[in-house]
């Protein structure tokens, strides 16, 4: 790792305590799936990705990232200003009007970071997609990363992508599933069962390796750096990350109820309590 891993802990709690207060001071917003995810960034920026803070929307000659799951903005807000993309300051302004941090990430504001607007959920695979033939295209060796929910895959959208990468060997490409088991409504299995998601990807053509705690920095690290060794041999790549929704903060974890919820003022004390502050609060 180029950081240590005490470092990359420490910066995992604050951002943790950045999802919690955003949320909280506007009352709304998606803190469940942003817990979870806040490893995977974590990695992901500081570890993994080769990318200029001079934001250029076209990203020539830098790996990109695209967020599918728009929803979870509050953990990819945190950590694009934690690594000088914008002021870390500006994420007080989240989901006020005029700001530049909506609820789910959009472009027309111009934040650098944010290359596609990520709402909608089911596109985001298309988008990545199309970016990767791009950078084939232009003769660029650098890889496209993308990120998805679980429930997000029951959008028909996206199977129509995931055939289309495979059958056009779009192989500089990774998406990783955040498979965290609950959704909006409930649990998968109880929603929509998908069955066999491993299985899945790979009778559509997808070389896919499995991360079993996405909430541990080694092995996120492992899975993605061992993922992109697998890139460029005629097959897309995909990594099924195992997490927990709201991790980090036990009241939120192993339940859906805090996909779309806001804590109040104890209940963020209480969160806060348990990701003491690292590296300053904004």
């Amino acid at each position: 790792m180029k950081h240590e891993l005490k470092k990359l802990e420490d910066f995992a709690t604050q951002v943790r305590r950045d999802i919690l207060r955003m949320v909280h001071k506007v009352n709304s917003g998606h803190p469940g799936g942003s817990l979870g995810c806040t490893e995977f960034f974590t990695i992901l920026y500081n570890e993994i990705m080769k990318y200029d803070t001079n934001f250029k929307m076209d990203g020539i000659g830098e790996d990109l990232f695209f967020l599918s799951n728009g929803h979870i903005s509050p953990v990819f807000y945190s950590v694009l200003a934690r690594n000088g993309f914008f002021p870390v300051e500006e994420l007080n302004t989240f989901r006020l009007i005029d700001s530049r941090l909506q609820g789910h990430p959009t472009t027309h504001e111009g934040l650098p970071g944010v290359r596609v607007a990520s709402g909608s959920l089911g596109q985001g695979m298309s988008v990545a997609l199309g970016a990767a033939q791009a950078k084939k295209l232009n003769k660029d060796e650098h890889l496209v990363f993308s990120l998805h929910g679980d429930g997000e895959l029951q959008e028909g959208q996206n199977w129509e992508a995931i055939m289309y990468a495979a059958g056009n060997k779009v192989d500089n490409i990774i998406a990783t599933v955040d498979l965290n088991g609950q959704q909006i409504d409930g649990s998968t299995e109880n929603v929509l069962p998908m069955g066999n998601i491993r299985a899945k990807f790979e009778a559509f053509g997808w070389d896919v390796l499995e991360i079993e705690d996405g909430n541990d920095l080694q092995q996120i690290y492992d899975g993605l750096t061992e993922a992109k060794s697998r890139t460029g041999n005629k097959k897309p790549v995909c990594v099924l990350m195992h997490t927990e929704m709201g991790h980090g903060v036990d009241f939120m974890m192993h339940t859906h109820a805090w996909h779309g919820k806001a804590p109040n003022d104890e209940q963020l004390e209480k969160a806060l309590s348990q990701n003491p502050e690292t590296l300053g609060d904004y």
